[in-house]
């Protein structure tokens, strides 16, 4: 008998759990207390429904557009079409691979990215350590991201929104280094790893949205951005 019930037990526990991760699948914060969200997006999402996407009433997406030392994005030029046909308003990413010379994967950005007075200002992204050997040291890094954002910078005519996530800040001290806008990460709960306020926030990165098959970056601005 207690083993009938120990089962129960689980079979419930399994089943709320299942529950619960479709509901944080779908979890966004609340429009009242952000009022301005959007969705950032990247070859790895694969074909975009922009109709379907629309029901969600995005009011931005950022669109990877270079994968560091690996080059262009492969969906970036459909993604920016997508975007533009349908309205919503749009900024281009680079991931910054520290491992690589910041002037080359800049280039590929600025041959890859149109200058365009009507896109939001370009993120630079840095998701955590180097994965080569030896890695770069936090000078060097740091030297070569500020090239990077120069570079960058110069052909969008914008200053740059920097993506930073907990992993590079521990590292690099990013945040007190750049006085840039922060755009930062945390499932559910609002950073706070940055040396001062962020203004953008990825608080759901495992999203599902209709006309997107596989989860998303669901960020959302600071209120008083």
């Amino acid at each position: 008998m207690r083993a009938v019930i120990a089962l129960i037990l689980i079979v419930l526990l399994v089943a709320l759990g299942g529950m619960g991760w479709r509901q944080a699948q779908h979890w966004a914060p609340a429009r009242t207390e952000y009022p301005m969200q959007g969705v950032a997006l990247s070859a790895t999402q694969g074909v975009i429904e922009w109709g379907s996407l629309a029901v969600h009433n995005p009011d931005f997406v950022y669109i990877r557009a270079v994968m560091g030392r690996q080059g262009r994005d492969a969906r970036f030029a459909t993604n920016l079409a997508g975007a533009q046909t349908s309205g919503i308003r749009y900024g281009a990413e680079i991931l910054f691979d520290p491992c690589g010379r910041a002037s080359d994967q800049a280039t590929v950005f600025l041959t890859t990215v149109p200058r365009d007075a009507a896109a939001l200002p370009p993120a630079i992204r840095l998701d955590g350590a180097p994965t080569c050997t030896p890695a770069p040291g936090a000078d060097k890094v740091v030297s070569e991201l500020n090239t990077l954002i120069n570079l960058v910078e110069a052909h969008m005519g914008k200053p740059a929104v920097l993506h930073v996530s907990a992993e590079a800040e521990a590292l690099y001290a990013i945040s007190a280094r750049f006085n840039r806008t922060l755009w930062l990460d945390r499932a559910f709960l609002k950073p706070d790893y940055a040396s001062h306020p962020w203004v953008m926030w990825s608080a759901n990165s495992a999203r599902r949205l209709k006309g997107i098959e596989t989860p998303v970056e669901w960020v959302v601005v600071a209120p008083s951005a």
